[in-house]
């Protein structure tokens, strides 16, 4: 490249093909001066150069054990032995659902290892340099939910944590509840959101080292809690050999298909942003298997503890409801000993802490950024994401099992699938895995459309939408919904590959 020519506006088009494409594969820019004039560019948004690409196999197997092994998790498994499933059903519906979510996954994750850009950047392919804050504010909306609810898991252990060592926290500041809570509980609640906001502002190297360190810690600690719990208990207890309510295919089915979407839509956010994450990847090869062997292995392996220690738990504490029993948080603020409250509520708070930044920040910062690159920075959209998950209400969707899995999952997975759809489809089958990455950071050439806008892909979402939700309002359609990411998805991808096959060779 001629570095003499100078990086004006005017000239940017000049550069939209200066890149180097590796043996691997992977594709960087020769000169980021092509794009730094841009409004579309800022530094957190900006292709990862191939020597800054360091992740390994184990960073990837460490960051999606982090992410599972959490309160949610637990929740999730819980909560479906609620809805009436015995213990393998609830396991086995985990198992299926996040085979399935895998494979979007990894389809959404090659084109961050190939090109090292971030969700938001890749979506202005399908969706247009403008467009592309349509799919990345959905999806930063939903990951402001999730901040909410684990920091309020979060806040509500450190205010357990602390109750167990000092009685007098609960009243400290009155004995009157506030929102159906205590005070020091809202107090607990601020002081673990602060805590997530200040390393949001420490940057991705400090997520990459605690999640090493956060991913085996929570691990040896959920075993010896559900080893600590089966002793008590001197067995499993008679949940593993509770037949459950749904005891034949016709009652089982109804339950189960809405569940399944529910547990696909518990990692549809991650489906859609992985990205963000394999940007850094060191090759293909390494995260596909780190991908692979840890989530589905993870999720399967942390919610059958789960398990285990909510059915000892039911001979440990005869008098105490499953309505209780099913969040973690509550079970051991039960246990009379304060040093085994202290830890364990670390290691809720560690756990917590650990996917609330990888899974729930990191996607919505980027997001934020995206929509205004020239004002917002990472660390600034992680605030907003910060402040949106306590205007969101998070003490609401955890509430109870029914609220957290088929209000909460269930129905913004709808949504997200059907812009997965739009993504996979653009990538895959209509650009053939093929970017010209100058260009997704400039306002004109390949990814313009109208005014920077894909009608075609807000078009396929919008509709794929539709038909996922329309059966929450028509009863007759009810199971359009409860099939609501595949029907997202399908339609969405169907839609928009028909649109775009329609157009003629070399227009947009």
């Amino acid at each position: 490249m001629d570095e003499s020519v100078p990086a004006t506006p005017g000239d940017l088009a000049a550069y939209s093909t200066a890149v180097v494409e590796h043996p691997d594969g992977r594709v960087e820019l020769q000169d980021e001066r092509c794009i730094t004039a841009s409004n579309l560019y800022n530094h957190d948004l900006a292709p990862i150069a191939v020597s800054g690409r360091t992740w390994s196999t184990y960073n990837y197997a460490a960051l999606w054990v982090a992410m599972s092994a959490c309160i949610p998790t637990y929740m999730l498994s819980s909560g479906l032995m609620a809805s009436g499933m015995n213990w393998w059903q609830a396991i086995l519906t985990i198992l299926l659902g996040n085979i399935i979510v895998l494979i979007p996954i990894l389809l959404n994750s090659h084109p961050g290892t190939k090109y090292g850009i971030p969700f938001p950047v890749f979506a202005r392919a399908a969706y247009g340099t403008n467009g592309s804050n349509l799919p990345a504010i959905m999806r930063a909306l939903v990951a402001c939910g999730w901040f909410g609810i684990q920091s309020w898991i979060g806040g509500s252990a450190l205010h357990n944590g602390l109750v167990a060592f000092i009685p007098q926290w609960k009243t400290l500041l009155g004995a009157d509840p506030v929102g159906g809570y205590p005070v020091t509980q809202w107090v607990s609640f601020m002081i673990f959101w602060g805590i997530n906001i200040l390393i949001i502002y420490k940057g991705m190297d400090l997520l990459r080292k605690f999640q090493g360190f956060a991913a085996p810690f929570v691990m040896i600690m959920t075993t010896a809690l559900m080893i600590w719990s089966v002793s008590n208990a001197h067995g499993l207890g008679n949940l593993l050999s509770n037949p459950g309510k749904l005891t034949s295919f016709a009652a089982f089915f109804p339950v189960f298909i809405p569940s399944l979407t529910a547990i696909i839509g518990f990692w549809a956010t991650l489906s859609l942003n992985m990205p963000d994450f394999t940007r850094f990847g060191r090759s293909q090869r390494e995260q596909t298997i780190g991908q692979v062997i840890a989530l589905p292995t993870a999720m399967t392996v942390f919610s059958t503890m789960a398990v285990m220690i909510t059915s000892a738990s039911e001979i440990i504490y005869p008098h105490v409801s499953m309505d209780k029993l099913w969040n973690p948080v509550n079970l051991v603020s039960l246990f009379d000993n304060p040093v085994l409250v202290s830890i364990s509520m670390f290691t809720i708070a560690v756990a917590t802490l650990s996917v609330n930044i990888a899974a729930n920040v990191v996607s919505p910062a980027n997001d934020f950024a995206n929509a205004f690159p020239r004002w917002i920075s990472f660390k600034t959209g992680g605030l907003i994401t910060g402040i949106l998950g306590i205007v969101l209400q998070p003490w609401k969707l955890v509430a109870d099992p029914s609220g957290f899995i088929y209000a909460w999952l269930q129905g913004y997975s709808g949504g997200l699938g059907s812009i997965a759809g739009v993504l996979i489809a653009d990538y895959w089958l209509v650009r053939k895995k093929k970017l010209v990455l100058a260009e997704l950071y400039l306002h004109t050439g390949e990814y313009q459309y109208t005014a920077g806008w894909n009608w075609k892909a807000v078009a396929a979402t919008v509709i794929g939408c539709l038909f996922a939700w329309i059966g929450a309002f028509v009863a007759p359609l009810k199971p359009l919904y409860d099939y609501a990411w595949f029907v997202g998805f399908a339609t969405s991808a169907a839609i928009y590959y028909g649109l775009m096959s329609r157009r003629s060779s070399g227009s947009n």
